[in-house]
């Protein structure tokens, strides 16, 4: 059952054109504007940074602790960008307490996969080379909501050993779409436009099956990839599609021995995290996610 906010939202969204009848660049330059109009936070520090040649911007909170999350976007891999995910990043910056590194990897259908992987790839090199010179020693957590969230845990799987705690919001993982979800709780986010996100995603029909871009896949299933990830905090949403890829995630990571927390927010739609002036759950979400970096450090 929808959460009264969420149902005012999928009710004003009615109306809207579909991603796929939308020309992508006005719909990016719409989520621009429409998140320059939302309430941006003072924080210390703020600044652009060319990492390697992928864009980046720095938050660091005052008194901030030793290490340093890093935060990648959402958007189905196509919309969205440092600018949009600005408001949220600068929350999750003064509620945890740790510098945030906010990722602008490349966007299909310009760059497909494995552009964004490779660029995350890049980041984490930077930081572990070059991290301490820019007073961003100690430890890494990867945070992504959607398809950001794919990426984190791509993030993780990919170099072994990296990241400190792994924050996964909402994650997009599955281009089969197979899960009951996709049927039970497409509330305000239309099937058709996760297929349309995966087909601009993909290089070619092989890459949907590649590890790499679909980790729930029989690699990651195995069990051999899952055992040496971080511990992992999954939010999933009640009335969303991605609901179900989530939680399974979720169940595999405890079965392969991974400490691992899973919150499904009742009620709630795809996307209600980056909007507190919409969703009254989404500032207690930033809280949770920043309750859960601060228990990690404090181990």
């Amino acid at each position: 059952m929808l959460h009264p906010q969420a149902r005012r939202a999928v009710e004003a969204a009615a109306g809207e054109p579909k991603v796929w009848q939308t020309d992508i660049d006005d719909a990016r330059r719409a989520a621009r504007q429409d998140a320059s109009r939302a309430p941006r936070e003072d924080v210390a520090e703020v600044v652009d940074l060319d990492v390697d040649g992928v864009p980046c911007r720095l938050y660091r909170p005052a008194d901030a602790r030793p290490g340093v999350l890093v935060h990648l976007h959402g958007g189905g891999f196509v919309f969205h960008d440092v600018e949009v995910h600005d408001p949220a990043a600068r929350r999750v910056a003064n509620r945890s307490g740790l510098a945030v590194l906010s990722v602008g990897y490349r966007r299909p259908p310009e760059h497909r996969f494995p552009a964004a992987p490779e660029d995350v790839d890049v980041v984490l090199a930077w930081l572990a080379r070059e991290g301490a010179a820019h007073g961003l020693a100690g430890p890494l957590f990867l945070h992504g909501d959607s398809a950001g969230g794919n990426l984190a845990l791509v993030a993780a799987l990919r170099n072994p050993g990296a990241a400190a705690g792994l924050v996964l919001i909402y994650p997009f993982l599955d281009p089969t779409a197979s899960f009951d979800s996709y049927t039970s709780a497409a509330d305000g986010f239309d099937p058709r436009e996760a297929d349309w996100y995966w087909q601009q995603y993909a290089a070619s029909p092989d890459d949907l099956a590649h590890p790499d871009l679909a980790p729930l896949g029989a690699d990651l299933a195995g069990q051999d990839r899952l055992a040496g990830l971080p511990p992992t905090l999954v939010v999933t949403a009640g009335q969303d599609p991605l609901r179900d890829e989530g939680e399974h995630l979720a169940q595999l990571l405890a079965e392969a021995g991974v400490e691992v927390t899973a919150t499904r927010y009742l009620g709630q739609v795809h996307g209600f995290w980056r909007h507190p002036d919409v969703f009254d759950p989404a500032e207690p979400l930033t809280r949770q996610v920043a309750g859960f970096v601060q228990l990690l450090l404090e181990r």
